[in-house]
């Protein structure tokens, strides 16, 4: 493939104007069939009437990537819970006990997993008399402060159309970094986060805990396309909220069929335990923004209980999309000719030449060239600013698929040049540069600091005596009182108010 060179840098009003009439436009429409993926919408936040009442079982988004800093390894993160609000106990955020995170390997390009990697949780809950996620300062992950705690056991399974013919287990009882309740609950989060992160004996890495949503783009377009004011075009939406994430880093050779067969396919499904003890898988992503705007509202809850293998049925979502038609409607701008094969083989065959397998399979699955070492300087437009190691070889963090999809639907690929995008670049926090790369959650206590609490202080100096640590078997009056003002900082104008409630009710069992 001869990629396209371009910096992609400045658009003009009337592209800024388009991107911001995409999702909009869908939502007039009931669900626009457009390619994977598609309008300035979250990747796959809420994007199927079912799955958006469950969000602890919502994929949002999926990357996978040559690690930057260990080139013979692949990256694959997964991430679920939709717009976690970093504040919102007492019940925060968790992976769930009666489901199966998957993440499926297809190392041959016959639109079935070859390698399934499954995530399952428990959790664990210290003293049930206390409401409190944490009932004191967390030190560690290990803290009996920490109330409420989750751990983790990864299995590789080999399959063979779709048997199963072995089962390894890769790791067992691994604890999940905490939800960040707070500076007052947790001083230094990111200690957490390092002993969340978890050694394989393969030399892979995992981690499982809340992170940043490293997704970034404009979804203000849902309010009736910014109620005729375009200049909330640009604006990152997402900023500020979390999602809980998989991370998994694994040797590439682990992954791929062969030396001379690099290329591997991906998508991560959940499945759900029903009633009468089955799992049900309730949701799926491969590409970003495929079932948030490619399928309409009759197909969404069909492709999340689906698998790559028959995805033939949704073919017509992407070979006549809507939506070009739609800005053609409003714009003058005037829709490549249909049926749309570029996007079938951008997207659910891989681009020839680059990732995509011999005797490929059409399917909508994340496709990797594992052999394409990772950009010095990663371009934000991936390939189509002439970066092979970026989205859609795979996807980034730092990949801006938003602006890469609208341009590829608008023809950028059979000579209609373009340069659409929703004016949000880039994500509101950094990257790391070593495993897992996330960025940590915004903390809960993200603004102003309670009166009296200076914002570097470590609550249990203010309080003095006052705070002490609750004992396994249980907390008293006083220390139920105590660590509830280190639940968080807010909570220390309690304190006076519950010593008065503890005298008077001294002698009633709590």
């Amino acid at each position: 493939m001869t990629p396209i060179s371009r910096s992609g840098a400045g658009r003009g009003s009337i592209a800024t104007l388009i991107a911001g009439a995409l999702a909009a436009g869908g939502l007039a429409a009931a669900g626009v069939a457009t390619l994977a993926p598609g309008a300035a919408s979250a990747s796959s936040h809420r994007e199927a009437p079912l799955i958006s009442g469950q969000p602890q079982y919502d994929n949002t988004d999926l990357y996978a990537f040559v690690s930057p800093d260990k080139p013979d390894t692949t990256t694959v993160i997964a991430n679920f819970i939709p717009f976690e609000e970093p504040a919102g106990g007492p019940n925060f955020y968790q992976f769930g006990d009666d489901a199966q995170y998957d993440i499926h390997i297809d190392n041959n390009g016959d639109a079935q997993d070859d390698l399934l990697l499954r995530y399952t949780f428990r959790t664990q809950t210290r003293n049930k008399k206390s409401f409190l996620y944490n009932t004191g300062v967390v030190s560690n992950l290990t803290d009996p402060d920490l109330n409420i705690t989750q751990t983790y056991d990864i299995d590789l399974i080999k399959l063979k159309g779709q048997r199963a013919l072995s089962k390894t287990r890769l790791a067992d009882d691994i604890p999940v970094a905490p939800s960040d309740v707070g500076k007052a609950s947790m001083p230094d989060y990111g200690k957490l986060r390092d002993q969340a992160i978890y050694k394989l004996s393969n030399g892979g890495q995992t981690f499982a805990g809340q992170a940043d949503d490293p997704f970034f783009a404009d979804l203000r377009v849902f309010d009736l396309l910014y109620g005729g004011n375009l200049s909330e075009v640009g604006r990152d939406t997402l900023k500020g909220y979390n999602v809980n994430s998989i991370a998994l880093q694994l040797p590439t050779d682990m992954l791929t069929e062969s030396r001379k067969q690099p290329i591997i396919g991906v998508w991560s499904t959940v499945a759900r335990k029903n009633a009468r003890g089955y799992y049900e898988q309730v949701s799926r992503l491969g590409n970003p923004l495929v079932n948030e705007v490619v399928n309409p509202l009759k197909d969404k809850d069909k492709f999340n209980a689906s698998s790559p293998r028959y995805d033939a049925q949704f073919l017509k979502n992407v070979t006549n999309p809507e939506l070009p038609k739609l800005i053609e409607s409003i714009y003058k701008i005037k829709a490549p000719s249909e049926p749309r094969n570029d996007l079938v083989d951008v997207f659910l065959k891989g681009v020839k030449g680059l990732n995509q397998p011999p005797y490929v399979r059409p399917a909508e699955e994340l496709r990797l060239n594992t052999s394409i070492k990772p950009a010095a300087s990663p371009k934000r437009l991936g390939v189509l600013d002439g970066d092979n190691a970026g989205f859609p070889n795979g996807r980034r963090l730092t990949d801006d698929v938003i602006d890469e999809a609208l341009q590829v639907m608008e023809g950028e690929l059979v000579g209609s040049k373009n340069d659409l995008g929703d004016a949000v670049d880039k994500n509101d926090q950094g990257f790391g540069k070593y495993f897992p790369y996330l960025a940590n959650p915004t903390s809960g206590s993200r603004g102003a600091t309670a009166k009296g609490v200076s914002s570097g202080s470590d609550v249990k100096s203010q309080l003095g005596d006052a705070l002490q640590p609750v004992s396994a078997g249980g907390m008293d009056k006083t220390t139920l009182i105590a660590a509830s003002a280190g639940g968080g900082a807010a909570g220390i104008a309690l304190i006076g108010a519950g010593l008065m409630w503890w005298r008077r009710m001294r002698s009633r069992v709590y």
